[in-house]
């Protein structure tokens, strides 16, 4: 290899390794060509939910004493998982800081959904 393609290279995975450390919220979206000529766009949001937001959210479900509802049947719990619509979402108080969230407590684990989309955003043991 040349020294300009092994530079190229090494910069390359320096820049990876800076953006698996990253943490925050961000949206990206690609656009491409489609196998049948036509197009296609997709979008990725990541969430990252620090270790201090996480306790204060447990702090926040524990003295709401929000029950645990049962996982619905054909449901799998996961994050990026779409929560049913019967499954009813609860809002944050403004003081936990996660307005832009719902929450549902199910199996005695607190979920962080996404409202406009449903999608779950974290799952806390």
């Amino acid at each position: 290899m040349s020294k300009i393609s092994l530079s190229t290279l090494a910069a390359a995975l320096m820049m990876t390794g800076a953006a698996f450390a990253q943490t925050g919220t961000g949206t990206g979206t690609s656009t491409g060509s489609g196998a049948s000529g036509g197009s296609a766009t997709s979008t990725t949001t990541t969430t990252t939910i620090t270790p201090q937001q996480e306790s204060t959210i447990k702090t926040y479900v524990t003295k709401e004493k929000t029950k645990s509802v049962a996982v619905p049947s054909g449901f799998t719990l996961s994050t990026g998982a779409t929560v049913p619509q019967t499954v009813e979402l609860h809002s944050f108080g403004s003081d936990v800081g996660m307005t832009q969230y719902r929450y549902v407590v199910m199996n005695n684990r607190t979920v962080i959904v996404d409202p406009s989309t449903r999608k779950v955003i974290k799952v806390i043991d």
